[in-house]
């Protein structure tokens, strides 16, 4: 994409390869010296840019034309693995577990919001709620 530096389409090319944008801050800037917080403050500036953004969705969907894959298809892929892992004459309640979690992940259900602060918005202690809520696979934001 024009408009990127070498250090931005760096950086994009190691965020697609590591899923990890403060490894692939670390990767493309010089960051030997920064705080693991610095780097992680840089690394969500760089997301935030919207031609990085638009670069790294970009890249997404080529990956996923040049191996055509779709969620359908992974979604099919890990339910086989699923049906057979339950299914074996000893099942594997494991390998279960993983492909319903593989599917959950791949479709943006994996995500945990944990509430820490009371009702009445102080830090007073009560108990913790965990709610599930629905995760855009294309940019990991809650939807």
């Amino acid at each position: 994409m024009a408009g990127l530096t070498i250090k931005q389409e760096a950086f994009c090319q190691a965020y697609i390869e590591t899923g990890n944008a403060s490894e692939a801050y670390r990767t493309a800037y010089a960051a030997d010296k920064m705080k693991p917080e610095a780097v992680h403050v840089q690394a969500c500036k760089l997301q935030d840019n919207p031609k990085i953004a638009l670069r790294v969705k970009e890249l997404r969907g080529e990956i996923k034309q040049r191996h055509n894959v779709t969620v359908d298809s992974l979604l099919a892929e890990l339910e086989e693995a699923r049906q057979k892992a339950l299914s074996a004459e000893t099942p594997q309640s494991s390998a279960a577990v993983a492909a319903t979690m593989g599917k959950a992940k791949l479709v943006g259900l994996d995500k945990q919001i944990i509430d820490h602060t009371s009702s009445d918005g102080t830090m007073a202690t009560k108990p913790t709620t965990i709610r599930l809520v629905g995760v855009d696979p294309a940019n990991g934001k809650p939807s």
